[in-house]
């Protein structure tokens, strides 16, 4: 018997928004009327290092925790990040990809260069592949900060959430000076 539970994951580097975006997504969820457990991991964030966070959603939720082999959608913030973690997904699992490349440290020493073709090897694996440039759509809403929220609009189209659901979460997470900029992120991702 199949659980009705559900899993996303998402992953990126420290500084681009992924646990903002993880809150966000919980709290939509939950005032849904979704049970919702979220696991993150954050290790060396503020020095540019992997942050993911699980999130986990249906009428009950036991685990935070997706297994590998056992997620739906693999949200990833930065292009490399979506080979770290492709073995999370599910056979047919859905991945959006930010095309946004940040040059893990061995890169910036020289010591290795960054794949070309991450695009490229998950569509190989994975029918339903969408890369959206991200950071482009930020620009256009008028903040370069809104690349987390432009993706939460990519991921909505995917969720059975109310578009109205998902406005009244980015209200409550973001201050006035930079709610207008979120909204329209989210509707340009939305839209992409």
């Amino acid at each position: 018997m199949k659980s009705n539970v559900k899993s996303i994951l998402m992953a990126g580097v420290g500084g681009q928004g992924v646990l903002r975006a993880s809150d966000i997504l919980c709290q939509v969820m939950m005032e849904s009327g979704l049970d919702v457990k979220k696991s993150e991991v954050h290790g060396m964030a503020q020095r540019g290092g992997c942050v993911t966070s699980h999130v986990r959603y249906g009428q009950k939720v036991h685990s935070p925790l997706a297994k590998k082999g056992n997620v739906e959608i693999l949200l990833a913030f930065e292009k490399l990040e979506t080979l770290r973690y492709l073995d999370y997904l599910e056979p047919g699992g859905i991945v959006i990809i930010n095309d946004e490349q940040m040059n893990p440290p061995s890169v910036n020493l020289g010591a290795a260069a960054y794949p070309d073709t991450v695009v490229s090897i998950v569509r190989e694996r994975f029918p339903s592949v969408l890369v959206v440039n991200a950071p482009e759509l930020a620009n256009r809403a008028g903040n370069h900060r809104t690349v987390n929220t432009v993706l939460l609009g990519v991921l909505s189209k995917y969720l059975k959430i109310e578009e109205k659901q998902w406005e009244k979460g980015i209200r409550d997470s973001f201050p006035p000076k930079t709610l207008e900029a979120n909204i329209k992120a989210f509707h340009l991702g939305r839209d992409a």
